[in-house]
């Protein structure tokens, strides 16, 4: 396993992480992700660390706090061979206070995410999504007291506009205050904004990516392609409005691009869609998810080898989209704004 720097630290991740969100299936939501219990829990993250992946990711509001739970379970004896990656700022509670990235909301969270985890610490821990309600500098004086409390190492955030970023690790800068080492984005052969802004924001303040639907919401798996029906397993039966919209003839131009480089490399769709990303800049982790045994492994098997430049323009090609002003003005002028991919 290749392990890569999380942005401007000191800390090394596993190219391919763990997401823990099919643990628990404590609502319809997340049970079409997945339902493992404790033991099977458990049996998953023995294969992932025999693999040499060391991140595994979750969040306060997966399952209402029982895939945290689990997660805790799993690793239970193994707290000194991972890491682990958290979240808050979505509601989690009926109450005014248990929603947002509030210093309230923050130090509370932590707290309930430690005694759900079972551990003293968190490594990695995001503010799930921008709270527009809360001062940025209330958010970061809150993450960095409880960096200098011990209680997290490290802190990062999730879905952030370009601004939201940068204007939070001004103020950081302005303050000495702990900074945004990683940005937990959304990024896949069928979802490339993230390289429009995001991505170069990323280079230019050493903010490392960590990838979550690196299969386009499900919609890589080899098993969606044209003239077919959605097979009788798929979380786009229950979770396809909450995702991110993919054009139907779009995704079929992908899936096709990436069949070609299947019958070239022998590997499998996923695992193709997966080293792609694996191959990005700024790209610190793939988080991975998987209901079982035999599809954590077929992950596992995306790391250790890379597409060759020609099929990574092929594939770049047949998902290649005009961006969105000032995008694709900028783009007419390479010269002064080079391309980061």
């Amino acid at each position: 396993m290749e392990y890569r720097q999380l942005g401007h630290s000191g800390l090394k991740v596993s190219a391919l992480s763990f997401g823990a969100a099919t643990f628990g299936g404590g609502n319809e939501f997340f049970r079409a992700w997945g339902s493992s219990a404790a033991d099977e829990a458990a049996h998953l993250v023995d294969i992932c660390l025999d693999a040499g992946v060391n991140l595994f990711d979750v969040a306060d509001i997966y399952s209402n706090g029982l895939a945290e739970e689990v997660l805790g379970k799993a690793i239970a004896g193994k707290r000194n061979r991972l890491l682990i990656s958290t979240k808050c700022t979505f509601r989690i509670g009926e109450g005014p206070n248990d929603v947002g990235s509030s210093r309230f909301h923050i130090i509370t969270s932590v707290h309930n995410s430690l005694k759900r985890l079972g551990v003293e610490h968190i490594d990695i821990y995001h503010m799930h999504g921008f709270d527009a309600t809360t001062p940025i500098d209330e958010t970061l004086e809150a993450l960095d007291t409880l960096v200098r409390a011990g209680k997290i190492r490290y802190i990062a955030c999730s879905n952030f506009s370009g601004w939201h970023l940068m204007k939070s690790l001004a103020i950081s800068e302005r303050y000495g205050w702990a900074r945004y080492v990683a940005h937990q984005v959304y990024y896949s052969l069928v979802g490339r904004e993230f390289e429009w802004e995001l991505m170069p924001l990323g280079i230019d303040q050493k903010v490392g990516s960590l990838v979550w639907s690196p299969l386009g919401w499900g919609r890589l798996t080899g098993k969606i392609r044209r003239g077919q029906p959605l097979p009788e397993v798929s979380r786009l039966h229950k979770t396809a409005d909450y995702g991110p919209p993919v054009d139907t003839e779009y995704l079929y131009k992908i899936v096709d691009a990436i069949d070609e480089v299947a019958k070239e490399t022998g590997k499998t769709v996923p695992q193709i869609a997966l080293n792609w990303v694996l191959q990005r800049p700024t790209v610190a982790s793939v988080i991975m998810g998987a209901r079982n045994e035999e599809q954590l492994r077929q992950n596992l098997a995306s790391e250790g080898w890379n597409l060759t430049r020609e099929q990574v323009a092929k594939l770049d090609a047949a998902s290649a989209v005009t961006p969105i002003y000032p995008y694709w003005h900028q783009r007419q002028f390479v010269e002064r704004n080079p391309l980061p991919v």
